[in-house]
């Protein structure tokens, strides 16, 4: 009977059209979804970079593409698995494994034409909220609400909550270390030194912990190394690291000045920037205000205007030379680099899933002839899920990079790397614990934290309520498009 059951569920695949097409289709649609993760998501992780100009577009997409990809083939398995059937029980629909594949492709179809139209207008959403809501979407239509493994959706659905809140703490914790160690240091460029091969020290380890605790099981059988050779391994590079580091920054050409001009530098330098937000405050004030206010407002932003004006010019030398903050500013050029590298390696590492999940679930479906529970993910779906979540940013990028790295709040090399830093380590953690977190949220909430450290009149709301409304809007539109592209492919092989 059992025998005559896989049978027939072959059969019934291969009625409409043949087991080799439904799996190009699966292939192609597994592209398309990873293509449009490049053209939104990764742009997202690689926005504070190009924002904060330490990175031109054109190698920020270079070094996305490349750490993109080895995050995605040595620690996305994990992830993987929880998106492929962590979400829906695949045994309801074991009678129905024809309309298990549509389901799984409609998901991959709906996410992907969701971000495309995103990504078009340069809205930053959420890969993850996409194929979620578009797998509940057609899970729920199929076999009603039972079918939904709501335990894990609830787990996913609180980290969502949790990332970004995790990494706006440990992006403002990092960015008033910062200025404590070295803004407010008599000495910055010297304390820049100093602190520099200690933060590339934890950032490798941190990197490599991932790496080699669990990338190499994935991809290298019987190997498995425990905790303390893990961790040792680990430290011994990020050591190495903060070595290399220690001698490179030595040799930038950054010479110091003396102690009490550094100090009088960086204070004007921050007083200005406090005083541009005074005046964006004013302006808004003025716009909203008539007749004798009005005029009261415009005198104040008037004399604001000059007294900003004196300071700015206060924060250059006569010579025209930069200042003491400018010159830790050109050091932080070198560590937002290299944390550009960790949260392209944490983001392929979390957000490959998205695509390969949903893509092996269907793929190993065909292959069976029935839904199956457990299979390990390929080494070349990851690897394909690379190549094209590089390509996408690559091509279409630019459109959510350049709206992101501008919008939310004004980015510096040191900022943008206390953003990078909070943001990566919340999704390399994610990504250890195989959570299907949003990469947009953690961002979002790294660079809030960053500006948060600075004053709320440093954030943009305006920009932070668009991107609440479409982390909103994105669940539902992925549940919908997907219950419509569902309908048209179960129409068409079922």
């Amino acid at each position: 009977m059992d025998l005559t059951l896989a049978t027939t569920a072959v059969d019934t695949i291969s009625g409409i059209t043949s087991p080799n097409a439904l799996m190009l289709l699966a292939v192609i649609f597994g592209f398309y979804m990873a293509w449009n993760i490049g053209a939104n998501d990764v742009a997202n992780a690689m926005a504070t970079s190009v924002g904060s100009g330490a990175l031109t577009l054109r190698r920020a997409v270079i070094i996305a593409a490349i750490f993109e990809f080895v995050g995605a083939y040595f620690a996305g398995a994990g992830v993987s698995n929880t998106i492929r059937k962590g979400i829906v029980d695949p045994e309801i629909f074991s009678a129905e494994p024809t309309l298990f594949v549509c389901g799984m492709l409609a998901s991959l179809l709906a996410a992907g034409t969701w971000l495309l139209i995103a990504s078009y207008f340069g809205w930053p959403v959420s890969t993850t909220h996409s194929i979620v809501g578009a797998i509940l979407g057609f899970g729920a239509v199929f076999a009603g609400i039972q079918a939904i493994y709501w335990g894990k959706v609830g787990t996913i659905a609180v980290s969502w909550v949790i990332s970004p809140v995790l990494s706006g703490i440990i992006s403002y914790f990092i960015f008033n270390i910062i200025m404590r160690k070295i803004f407010h240091n008599p000495r910055p460029v010297e304390a820049a030194r100093r602190f520099t091969p200690c933060m590339v020290f934890v950032v490798f380890t941190i990197l490599s912990m991932v790496l080699v605790e669990k990338g190499l099981k994935h991809r290298l059988k019987g190997v498995d190394f425990p905790l303390w050779e893990a961790l040792l391994i680990a430290g011994g590079i990020g050591l190495l690291a903060a070595i290399i580091s220690a001698v490179l920054v030595r040799r930038i050409n950054v010479d110091d000045e003396d102690g009490e001009t550094q100090e009088s530098e960086a204070r004007q330098l921050y007083l200005s920037r406090a005083l541009q937000r005074a005046r964006k405050h004013l302006g808004r004030a003025k716009s909203m205000s008539k007749g004798d206010v009005e005029d009261e407002v415009q005198d104040l932003l008037h004399k604001v205007e000059m007294l900003n004006t004196s300071m700015e010019q206060k924060t250059t030398s006569p010579a025209g030379t930069p200042s003491s903050v400018w010159k830790v500013e050109r050091i932080f050029v070198y560590l937002v680099v290299i944390s550009a590298c960790f949260i392209a390696f944490a983001h392929g590492s979390n957000d490959v899933a998205n695509a390969i999940g949903p893509m092996a679930a269907a793929w190993e479906t065909i292959k069976e002839g029935a839904v199956g529970t457990k299979a390990p993910v390929s080494g070349w779906f990851l690897a394909l899920g690379g190549i094209a979540i590089a390509i996408g940013l690559a091509t279409w990028g630019w459109r959510v990079m350049r709206t992101v790295g501008t919008r939310l709040t004004e980015l510096t090399p040191s900022r943008g790397f206390s953003a990078t830093f909070g943001a990566a380590t919340t999704i390399v953690f994610a990504s250890w614990l195989a959570l299907p977190i949003s990469t947009t949220h953690t961002l979002v909430g790294a660079v809030l934290g960053v500006g948060l450290a600075r004053g709320i009149g440093a954030l943009n709301l305006r920009t932070v309520r668009d991107v609440a409304v479409s982390w909103v809007v994105t669940i539902p539109a992925g549940a919908g498009l997907a219950i419509i592209f569902y309908y048209i492919l179960a129409g068409i092989f079922a």
